[in-house]
């Protein structure tokens, strides 16, 4: 077993929905969400975000808006549509649901199971 791997494939799993969770909160800049992923510890980079943002909002998820600033180039915030809160509720849902069942699965119990084999001596 690569676990290296299946640590990287559960982070995959989670990112969608942290950076969904940062934008329902209100209108943020790419730089904004790695800042409050990497607070999260949770470290994402540019080069993964803006794969992703393009397509959450090419699935009709995100929309964003070009604004103007006076020290650079102007910045792209996202905000999320009525169809990514939708789609966020779902998610949302999905993984209260899903941690739920792990914590019950991995919570050490008070009362183990004891298996047939085990007591037949």
């Amino acid at each position: 077993m690569d676990i290296q791997n299946t640590q990287s494939q559960m982070r995959k799993g989670v990112l969608e929905f942290c950076i969904l969770s940062i934008i329902q909160q209100g209108e943020v800049y790419p730089s904004d969400i790695v800042e409050q992923m990497k607070a999260a510890n949770l470290h994402i980079l540019e080069g993964t975000l803006y794969p992703l943002l393009t397509r959450l909002k090419n699935a009709g998820l995100l929309n964003y808006r070009w604004v103007e600033s006076i020290s650079g180039p102007p910045r792209k915030y996202f905000v999320m549509t009525e169809e990514g809160q939708k789609a966020y509720e779902v998610l949302q849902k999905t993984w209260n649901e899903m941690t739920t069942s792990v914590d019950t699965i991995i919570t050490p119990k008070a009362n183990p199971i004891v298996h047939q084999a085990d007591t037949a001596q």
